[in-house]
């Protein structure tokens, strides 16, 4: 790998893409908090244990300051899906960045020209789109703003293939390919479950069992993050299920916090 990745945030999207990029080189990692940073070296080095028998996880340098980034050539945010915050961070990654980094989001829902602006380095930025879990997900959907160099999106498109991944060009409009067309579907499969008083369980059974899907969409829901998967709902304009709003505003976020459409025993 020609790049060394450098990666603001410490969430799942943020460990999951370091500990793939460290199969392959060295990688900084920034995180809000030292909790935050404790809980990303735990994560990433899991995830290190499971990809390989070398100790890689020591190519993961977790910092407390963005401007510690500064010398990576590919710089990602990988923060919370809200604009605001994404804007922040990124034009914090312009002001420090080198002149010839790239610059990347892994937005999954907002616009790559907008988060671009934001940037300051409009012909330098690219969306990454990697999916979560990000060691085990082949597709990396990128999008571009209008302004983005040649150069760039070569870079991008190698920095995939040197990850293992599969990149795929799509428009900037609101999810992209693969969350604009599954989040509807995701959704109908709770109005069902409303409509119907089926369980949880009796849906996902039967879209694994009866469609081959290896995971049902109540429990890709929480996985996702239903709070995640609300703003994915209202960037593409996709009305959110009554039940779904309910469990963000009780908390109940998925996987994550134990509890959403199925109880993960927290």
């Amino acid at each position: 790998m020609t790049e060394t990745i450098g990666i603001a945030g410490s969430g799942a999207i943020a460990c999951g893409l370091a500990a793939t990029a460290a199969q392959h080189g060295d990688v900084l990692l920034w995180a809000r908090s030292d909790a935050s940073a404790q809980r990303a070296r735990g994560a990433v080095a899991k995830w290190c244990d499971r990809l390989s028998e070398d100790p890689i996880a020591e190519r993961v340098t977790v910092v407390s300051e963005l401007s510690q980034l500064a010398p990576a050539s590919f710089l990602v945010e990988a923060v919370a899906e809200d604009h605001d915050v994404k804007a922040s961070v990124l034009g914090e990654l312009g002001r420090i960045a080198s002149a010839d980094a790239v610059l990347a989001t892994t937005t999954s829902s907002l616009s790559v020209g907008e988060l671009a602006e934001a940037s300051g380095r409009p012909e330098r930025f690219v969306g990454l789109h990697v999916f979560n879990p990000v060691p085990k997900m082949d597709l990396v959907e990128l999008a571009y703003a209008p302004q983005a160099a040649g150069e760039v999106r070569e870079r991008a498109r190698e920095l995939c293939a040197a990850l293992g991944k599969t990149a795929v060009e799509v428009p900037d409009v609101a999810g992209f390919v693969v969350n604009r067309l599954l989040f509807p579907f995701l959704f109908s499969a709770v109005e069902l479950m409303e409509q119907t008083g089926l369980t949880p369980t009796a849906i996902d059974d039967c879209m694994r069992l009866g469609a081959g899907h290896p995971m049902g969409p109540l429990a890709l829901l929480d996985y996702v993050g239903l709070d995640v998967s609300k703003a994915i709902g209202e960037a593409i304009g996709s009305p959110i299920p009554a039940t779904l709003a309910q469990h963000v505003a009780a908390g109940h976020l998925g996987k994550k916090t134990g509890r959403g459409f199925h109880d993960y025993g927290a």
